[in-house]
Order: structure tokens, then C-alpha cells, then sequence
């Protein structure tokens, strides 16, 4: 395993027809060139050639080389579909109803003994080297003010971690404590497969070998990239980025089902005999890494694909909901549930509404539903983002900076899959947001969703579980009220006794037990 990130970026090099062995780039013969205008011509975008005769050697191989990779006819069926999608009788007559309570659980009101069998089962499955987690980390932190990787971006804690650290120490502490429970003799190990996107992959493995790996095995961090797709514009063709380049985009999360294959990550997992993946998303710093508690529940109820939840806030919060759609498990966007809809209540629970299990792109998979889903990733719809993509004038060569959207990127959403599985095939659980869920999206100082709610979060966090296990927390400033603790000394609360009776400073770091 030991090359397995160096082995996934030759082969997605290879994909590309680039080397990392740094031969000399080969311009295509007359005939091959033909053969590749053939394509072109016939879907109706071989404007992508109009600079070929200018360029050198080198450009015209990597042009060659990156309109080899795309298949022009399939880029005209996918965007027409998504640019024109045919409207059904089963979209506009959707019939919503949330998931049976069959196919549900919740951490607010199950049964501790029901608990405690997830959790157990889940770390017996960790102990024996079963289970692996995905990370889609594919994002970069513009919005926040930074170019780097978002799981680089450190929201403010005393102890400078990133995002990327405190997860990788999430995933240290449940090897640690599975290890407890291994009967046969060797490590507990946990690969992390972390999905990258172009502009993020190299800045992402250069983060990881700058800091050791966080303390992992690098052999066991297989870092891979999702695909790309050209963007096109609003009339259909396909943009060009510079005379000897297509403006490409990354082609969503829901990539992820195309990028594990050809990365050979799930042929990483087969060899490992990997059953159960936890996948989740770069920016949520509360998320609990390898999870045994939904590992547990995921797995005793034998299904392809579970997904975390938490409680819709109010009626009008601008989330995604879980729930059936015309029978079938799937995500609706806020914008499409009417007033009413989003309104109404629970007729078992008059406080709680009816449709509040909120989307947080935490999911489980089963091996199997992984190694199976290539082909029908092929069929999954794709969604138009318009925006203001810089090109190249294929008429003048000029190069163009729109002021408003002139074209579309084309994506695949990670939910696309749901509605192709049998019912009983999937599930869900809520889970409390306050312990689980806290993204950072936006900016610091806007209040929602940047790294100062990051940082208070994991600060309140750790001053429950200080509080939980008899601390009693002192401060002079009213603001300044949390506690950091450490994922490598607790992943959920556990084995913080030592802190029985004990004055602990508002904001301190707890590290280790001493």
C-alpha cells in the first residue's frame, strides 16, 4: 500500500495523457489529428482547433492530448439534457412524504441500549479492519479569503489546527479505541481516501507531507482527484480557456462514484477487504470521522446507502431535505417545497415539523453499492451552474472576462444516486446538530457558517464534554467560555475522567491527560 497515493496520481495522469515521469510531449501525426478534427467536426466543436497551427510543439500535444480525454458528442447530449431537461409527469406531480419510520433513527430519542449496540458493533467493525472513510475535499477556500485547499484553513483555535488535522485525529483516536477491541494480532487501520479537484490536489498533498500526515500512516492516505468536465457556453460550445486549452470544471461531488474507480482507490479498498465507507464533506469541523455509532446502525440493517441528518430549524431555513419522493429516497431543495409543505407539522410531534431531516452530505455506502455503481454514475443527470467563465475568442483571440454569466459547468450532485435504490436499502439518522454539524462557507465576521461559528462550535463542544465529566469552567470574559480538547484524547466525550473536579481555564487547549 505504500505507493498508493503516489500509484493513484500516476494513473489519473495517464487519464489525462500527462506524465509525472517527465517524457517529452509527442505532437500527433497528421492522421491522428484528422481522425480527432472527425469527432470534433461532427458534434460541431472544432472551433477547439482554431489556434492548433499556431502553437508549438508542446501545446499541441497537450491540446491533443486533452481533447483526446473528452468526447465531444457526449458533451452536446449531457448539456442539452441539463440545458433542456424534459419535463415529466412525475416532476410535476411529486408526491412528498418523509421516510418511514422503518428506514429512520434518531440520536435524540433512541433507546441507549440501541446506542450502545450501534457503537459497539460499529468500533467491532473498525477493530477488524473493515471500514474506510472518503473526504470530499475538492474545494478551495475562496470565499473565506484564502487560495489554498479548504482543509487547510485553520478557523482560529488557540491550537492553529486545520481542518484536514482535526479530522485526521479524529480518525487516530477511533483506530485507538478500536484497537481495545481487536482480537487478532496487527494495527487498526482506517485509509482515508481523500478527493481532491485539480486546483486543490498537488497544494493537498504538499499540506499532508508538510505535516507528516498528521500522525497517519502515509501509506494508509490515498489522495485522488475527481474528474473534470469543459464548460460550455451559453450557445452550446465548449469553451476554450487559452488558445491551447479547454476552460475545464470539476464535475461536482457527486464525481465521487467516477473518481473512486478510476483512481483505483476502490481497488485499493477490495484489497484491503474495506465493507463499509463513511463518506462527508472538507468543511464541516464537527464531523465525527469513521463514526461506529452510524457505522453500527448503517451496517445492522444491511443497507447500500445511510445518511446523517439534522433537525430543520425552522420552517423556512434554506436547506435540502431527505425524505420520499414519489416512493423513493431523495434530496428536495428548499426552493422547490411550497409554504405549506414546509409548514407543516409532525402529526405525531405537533413541535417538530413533518419535513426536517436536513441534508448535511454525511452518508455511509457499503462496499458493494460502491463497486457496483459505475455504470449507473454514467446515467445520473447533470445540473447547470451558470457563471462568468474567462475564454478565448475563437474568432479574434481575445481574451474575454465576462462582467455577468456567458456560460454553464456542468455537475453531478453525490444524492443523484438515492432515488435508484430500493427503499429498504436505505436509511437515515438525526443526528444533533450541536455535536455534529458545523460548516464554514462563508467569510470571516458574517455570522453564519464562517470560522468564528467554526471555532465557537468546537470551543462549546469541548465545554459540555469538560462540564459532562465534572470540570467546572472559569473565565472573566462572558465571550470567552468554551474549551478545546483534543480529538486525540476524546472523539466524543469518552476518557475525559481525569478532568473530574478540576478548574479548567476558558479557552485553554487540552492536549493530554497531564
Amino acid at each position: 500500500m505504500a505507493g498508493a497515493t503516489r500509484d493513484s496520481i500516476d494513473t489519473l495522469l495517464d487519464k489525462l495523457h500527462m506524465t509525472a515521469k517527465g517524457a517529452p510531449p509527442r505532437e500527433p501525426t497528421a492522421q491522428e489529428l484528422d481522425v480527432l478534427k472527425g469527432k470534433y467536426r461532427s458534434a460541431g466543436q472544432d472551433h477547439v482547433f482554431a489556434f492548433y497551427e499556431s502553437l508549438g510543439t508542446a501545446e499541441k500535444a497537450g491540446l491533443y492530448e486533452q481533447l483526446s480525454n473528452i468526447n465531444p458528442a457526449y458533451i452536446n447530449q449531457i448539456a442539452e439534457k441539463a440545458l433542456k431537461p424534459a419535463a415529466t409527469k412525475e416532476q410535476s406531480e411529486a408526491a412528498l412524504e418523509p421516510l418511514p419510520e422503518s428506514a429512520t433513527a434518531s440520536i435524540l430519542d433512541s433507546k441507549q441500549e440501541d446506542l450502545e449496540r450501534w457503537y459497539a458493533s460499529g468500533l467491532d467493525l473498525v477493530a477488524k479492519n473493515k471500514v474506510a472513510v472518503v473526504l470530499m475535499a475538492g474545494g478551495q477556500g475562496t470565499r473565506l479569503g484564502s487560495t489554498a485547499p479548504k482543509g487547510c484553513f485553520d478557523i482560529g483555535l488557540r491550537s492553529k489546527k486545520s481542518l484536514f488535522q482535526i479530522q485526521a485525529e479524529r480518525i487516530l483516536r477511533v483506530q485507538q479505541l478500536a484497537s481495545k477491541e481487536r482480537r487478532e494480532g496487527g494495527s487498526v487501520v482506517v485509509p482515508w481516501y481523500v478527493m481532491t479537484s485539480g486546483p486543490t490536489r498537488r497544494p493537498t498533498e504538499n499540506f499532508f507531507e508538510e505535516h507528516g500526515y498528521f500522525g497517519l500512516e502515509k501509506c494508509n492516505v490515498f489522495i485522488f482527484e475527481q474528474g473534470v468536465l469543459p464548460c460550455i457556453s451559453n450557445e452550446g460550445k465548449i469553451l476554450m480557456e487559452s488558445k491551447a486549452k479547454v476552460a475545464v470544471a470539476p464535475d461536482g461531488n457527486g464525481g465521487i462514484y467516477q473518481a473512486l474507480s478510476t483512481s483505483s482507490a476502490l481497488s485499493d479498498m477490495r484489497t484491503r477487504g474495506i465493507e463499509h465507507i463513511h463518506a462527508y464533506c472538507v468543511d464541516n469541523c464537527l464531523v465525527k470521522v469513521a463514526d461506529p455509532v452510524f457505522i453500527g446502525f448503517s451496517a445492522s440493517k444491511s443497507v447500500d446507502i445511510a445518511t446523517k441528518v439534522v433537525r430543520k430549524r425552522s420552517a423556512n431555513e434554506s436547506v435540502g431535505l431527505i425524505l420520499l419522493k414519489n416512493g423513493k429516497p431523495d434530496v428536495v431543495e428548499y426552493s422547490e417545497i411550497d409554504k405549506d409543505t414546509a409548514e407543516a407539522k409532525d402529526t405525531k410531534q405537533q413541535d417538530v415539523l413533518k419535513f426536517r431531516a436536513a441534508n448535511i452530505v454525511n452518508h455511509y455506502y457499503s462496499f458493494r453499492f460502491l463497486d457496483s455503481v459505475r455504470e449507473l454514475a454514467n446515467q445520473l443527470p447533470h445540473h447547470v451552474a451558470r457563471k462568468k467563465i474567462p475564454y478565448i475568442d475563437t474568432k479574434t483571440g481575445e481574451t474575454i472576462k465576462p462582467e455577468k454569466p456567458n456560460g454553464i459547468k456542468l455537475e453531478q450532485f453525490v444524492f443523484d444516486v438515492f432515488p435508484h435504490l430500493e427503499l429498504i436499502k436505505f436509511a437515515c439518522m438525526e443526528v444533533r446538530r450541536e455535536d455534529e454539524f458545523s460548516p464554514l462557507k462563508n467569510a470571516r465576521g458574517t455570522g453564519e457558517d464562517d470560522p468564528d461559528t467554526s471555532k465557537r462550535d468546537i470551543l462549546e463542544q469541548g465545554k459540555r464534554w469538560a462540564q459532562a465529566a465534572g470540570a467546572t469552567i472559569v473565565s472573566e470574559d462572558e465571550i470567552a467560555i468554551g474549551v478545546e480538547i483534543s480529538p486525540l484524547i476524546s472523539y466524543g466525550g469518552e476518557g475525559l475522567e481525569f478532568l473530574k473536579n478540576q478548574e479548567i481555564s476558558a479557552l485553554k487547549v487540552i492536549e493530554r491527560k497531564n
